[in-house]
């Protein structure tokens, strides 16, 4: 894993979009197309505006797959992550090529299966991800299942979960945050063949130590990128503020 801090989060977004592009680039040139998994969230918000002005993509050859949504929210809702990605991925970049999990659907178990089955026709060549302030990795929340094989899971969310997406503005009150989720789970996020994890803000600091310098547990979710051969981790100096042991290069 590299670790690379910045200054502040709009100069680690416009470095993280930099690279995003190269690689969407060159995945491209080589096979004329890219496939890639989107994360949504407050930490997401910088980094997919730098990277929906980046020069050269062929968006029209980018397919996409999302990383969770919650179970029984509407598109029309200001938290949708379908909306989200709708606003500020798929309309402003022209991707022509997109899977999203609705959440509302009367059966989110079979969106679950489906969406997996077409994510699983051919590999992913890059995951856009975060890391939430319980370490959750997608909403895999800690205890995490870092067993399964099955590319999307239905998962409880936990207390903290549910208050983050309260304390970023996303929900007025705690009991308007839905309980459950249609997540991307572990190992299917680990078999992206490169991984760029955006991670500003003081808030994520004790997250990324305890990711980073902690055992790779299923109470640290976002610890089992530790095992992945190709990930970048974007930090600015706020949320890098308590790593002690971990190699970081400055930029």
């Amino acid at each position: 894993m590299k670790v690379w801090r910045f200054k502040d989060k709009r100069t680690l977004a416009r470095a993280a979009a930099e690279r995003a592009a190269e690689l969407l680039r060159s995945a491209i040139a080589a096979r004329g197309s890219a496939r890639i998994i989107a994360a949504t969230g407050a930490s997401q918000l910088e980094f997919l505006g730098e990277l929906v002005r980046q020069p050269g993509v062929d968006w029209r050859k980018v397919e996409m797959f999302h990383l969770d949504e919650y179970i029984g929210l509407p598109v029309t809702h200001p938290a949708s992550f379908r909306k989200y990605l709708l606003e500020r991925l798929i309309r402003p970049a022209g991707i022509e090529r997109y899977h999203l999990l609705e959440g509302d659907a009367p059966d989110p178990a079979a969106v679950a299966r489906e969406i997996g089955h077409r994510l699983n026709e051919a590999p992913v060549d890059l995951a856009f991800v975060g890391i939430g302030e319980n370490g959750h990795l997608a909403f895999n929340d800690p205890p995490a299942d870092f067993e399964t094989d099955e590319p999307y899971l239905i998962v409880n969310l936990d207390e903290a979960c549910r208050r983050q997406q309260v304390g970023e503005g996303w929900f007025p009150s705690l009991d308007q945050v839905p309980r459950q989720a249609i997540s991307m789970s572990i190992r299917q996020i680990l078999t992206a063949s490169t991984i760029l994890c955006i991670v500003p803000d003081l808030r994520k600091a004790e997250a990324v130590e305890r990711c980073l310098e902690g055992p790779i547990s299923p109470m640290a979710p976002a610890s089992a990128l530790r095992w992945h051969r190709d990930v970048t981790l974007y930090l600015d100096h706020d949320s890098a503020s308590r790593l002690h042991h971990t190699p970081i290069a400055d930029h």
